[in-house]
């Protein structure tokens, strides 16, 4: 069995900033570990030259103390480093390819408030790394192994800048738009979330014809996801509506997820998303073995759709590393999560919520039917979510009465076809309890009964 993680979670390190395990000090020893990792994986480096790494980030605060303590560490292990400042994960992603990198780095806690951050790593091929890799970088950082490993001299790595990796990324998502196709004509509204997006997302979608109304490119490293973007769309949502616009577009702090919102301001989701756009994948024969892969998050109906159209939907856990996973294993190229997480493997090797808006954009000009029209291709079972805010992960089993509940919400629901998932979120301290069934007040009642339970034992109180 493999040894535990430490500081890896679901997707990479992330925490408060400034504390363990997100602090300069640790991201030095996560630079150096990597490193080492990176060149000692490849044998020799993809440039023939020296081993290089891409360091990107989103707009947080803190991200500037992230940048120099990881690259520090990388450097003092005779490793080249290449900044690329502000920029999309999956553009970090795809930079990492282009320049054939050995490795790539971006500083971001995605959907989390500007006082988290976090560090992503990605493997020369733009994935995320394998969990025995980031074990192995894990075990670096804590045992020391490596501290009498000191290049000097001639032999310590040099940073460079560019400065065209925004349109490097630009053209690539570009790239994944019909070329017989533009947006002339359509009115889009933007909510960049004050992200890592608020140059790329309004480029492309200029530079494709579109007319824009944008908001939430303005960021001075505390206002990113604050109230607005992808973790707010009621925001945009309304904003559609009151300047009439065909589509809106939500992104999170480091643009791997999209939102979308209909011309009449209602909010279109993930699972929505993948319906629409795995139902036109099939109809068109783009589907790979007609499979789409999505987490035990997405509603039930979903599955139904994608049944009845001859499709099939194979589930993972929660999280996008997850379903990238499953899409290598089975070579599936269309996948995703209800939280906006859509990773179409023919455009990118990650999670991309402009090449994702950019599908469905498609979809739209090639059916010349509005968004409203196209989301009503699925009937979405009745789900109810519920976060709690905790202040530990203790096992539920641990707990007091809620596995007891847990069961007695199934004995009602399952008959009916629904379920009841809980779960702790691998990037935030929260439960997350979702339950599906044919009856909300009686999904509400077994959703206040079990939080109820939670929150007495390990709630925080706020």
């Amino acid at each position: 069995m493999s040894a535990p993680k430490r500081i890896f979670g679901t997707d990479g390190v992330r925490g408060r900033a400034n504390v363990e395990p997100v602090t300069a000090e640790t991201a030095l020893k996560l630079g150096r570990a990597a490193a080492h990792v990176f060149k000692h994986r490849a044998g020799r480096a993809r440039n023939r030259l020296r081993y290089r790494i891409v360091v990107g980030k989103d707009t947080r605060l803190s991200g500037y103390m992230m940048e120099n303590a990881i690259s520090s560490g990388i450097l003092s292990m005779g490793v080249d480093v290449i900044f690329i400042g502000p920029l999309p994960t999956p553009g970090v992603a795809y930079v990492t390819r282009s320049l054939r990198a050995d490795a790539g780095i971006v500083i971001t806690a995605s959907h989390n408030p500007y006082d988290d951050n976090g560090i992503k790593f990605f493997g020369p091929d733009g994935y995320k790394l394998a969990d025995e890799v980031e074990i192995e970088i894990e075990d670096l950082v804590f045992s020391g192994e490596i501290e009498n490993i000191r290049p000097t001299a001639s032999e310590i790595g040099k940073a460079y800048r560019i400065d065209d990796a925004v349109g490097r990324y630009v053209e690539q998502a570009k790239s994944s738009f019909p070329r017989r196709l533009t947006l002339e004509s359509m009115r889009i509204a933007i909510d960049c979330g004050h992200g890592a997006s608020y140059r790329s997302t309004p480029a492309v979608l200029q530079e494709l014809g579109a007319e824009l109304i944008i908001f939430g490119t303005q960021p001075n490293g505390t206002n990113i996801n604050h109230e607005c973007g992808s973790m707010h769309p009621q925001h945009l949502c309304q904003k559609v509506r009151e300047y009439r616009a065909d589509i809106g577009i939500a992104h999170d702090g480091d643009a791997d997820r999209v939102l979308l919102c209909d011309e009449n301001g209602q909010l279109i989701d993930g699972d929505d998303i993948m319906a629409i756009a795995a139902l036109q994948m099939l109809s068109e024969g783009n589907l790979r073995q007609k499979t789409l892969v999505t987490t035990v998050m997405s509603n039930a109906g979903l599955d139904a759709a994608i049944l009845a159209a001859g499709g099939k939907t194979i589930r993972t856990p929660v999280g996008d590393k997850h379903v990238i996973d499953e899409m290598l294993r089975g070579d599936f190229n269309f996948g995703g999560e209800q939280s906006g997480h859509l990773i179409f493997r023919d455009h990118s090797s990650t999670g991309d919520g402009l090449v994702a808006a950019l599908q469905i954009l498609s979809t739209m000009k090639t059916t010349d039917k509005p968004l409203s029209q196209l989301a009503n291709c699925w009937k979405r079972y009745p789900q109810l979510t519920t976060n709690v805010r905790v202040r530990e992960k203790r096992p539920f089993e641990d707990m007091d009465q809620v596995m007891d509940l847990i069961r007695s919400a199934e004995a009602e629901v399952k008959p009916h076809g629904g379920r009841v998932l809980l779960r702790y979120s691998g990037t935030e301290p929260k439960v997350r309890l979702l339950i599906e069934g044919p009856d909300q007040h009686v999904m509400e009642k077994w959703s206040r009964s079990i939080c109820d339970a939670i929150v007495r034992q390990i709630g925080t109180g706020t």
